[in-house]
C-alpha cells in the first residue's frame, strides 16, 4: 500500500493512512465525550450529526432514511428517535402537503446546544489552519473529501448484499 511519493519529505501513502486512522479516533473520542455530555449513545450522535447535515443541504430527513443512513433496522430507528426526542435533541413533524410523511428536525435549542460544544472545536481547527494558503486549503479540501468517498466506497464492501442481514438492532 505504500508508494513513495514525488517529494523526499513528502509523507507516504501508509504515513497518511496513519495520520487518518489518529484523526479519527481523536474524533471518535470528541464524539463520545459530546455524547456523554449530553446523555447520548453514540449511535445518538451519528444520528443528530446525519440529520443536521441534510437540514444543512436543505434536504429533509425520514426515519426511513435516518434507518438507512446508520444501518439501523426501523425498530432500532424507532426507539432510537424516541430517545432524542425525549431529550429534546430531535422534533418529528409532518411536511405541508403530504401529512403521511414524517420528517425530523433539530429544534434551535439543541442546535444551540450543539453550537457551544462545537465553537470550541471549530476554534482550535481554525487556529490550527491559520498558516495554510488558500492553495494549501483546498488541497487539504479535496484529500479530506477524496479521501471520505474512498472510505464510503470501502465501508459499502461490508454491507450484506441483501441489505438487511447485517443490520444493527
Amino acid at each position: 500500500m505504500t508508494h513513495d511519493t514525488d517529494g523526499a519529505d513528502a509523507p507516504t501513502d501508509r504515513d497518511l493512512t496513519r495520520l487518518l486512522q489518529n484523526l479519527t479516533v481523536e474524533s471518535d473520542r470528541y464524539a463520545e465525550r459530546f455524547g456523554a455530555a449530553h446523555g447520548l449513545h453514540r449511535t445518538d450522535v451519528n444520528a443528530l450529526a446525519v440529520i443536521m447535515d441534510a437540514a444543512r443541504r436543505g434536504e429533509p430527513m425520514s426515519p426511513g432514511a435516518l434507518a438507512k443512513e446508520l444501518g439501523l433496522s426501523p425498530s432500532a430507528t424507532t426507539a432510537l428517535i424516541d430517545r432524542l426526542q425525549a431529550l429534546g435533541h430531535v422534533e418529528r413533524s409532518r411536511p405541508a402537503g403530504d401529512r403521511r410523511r414524517v420528517a425530523l428536525e433539530v429544534p434551535e435549542a439543541a442546535v444551540e446546544a450543539n453550537r457551544h460544544l462545537f465553537v470550541p472545536l471549530g476554534i482550535a481547527f481554525a487556529r490550527s489552519w491559520a498558516g495554510f494558503t488558500p492553495e494549501e486549503r483546498a488541497v487539504v479540501a479535496r484529500f479530506l473529501e477524496v479521501s471520505t468517498e474512498a472510505m464510503r466506497e470501502v465501508s459499502a464492501e461490508w454491507e450484506s448484499p441483501q441489505g438487511s442481514d447485517q443490520r444493527r438492532r
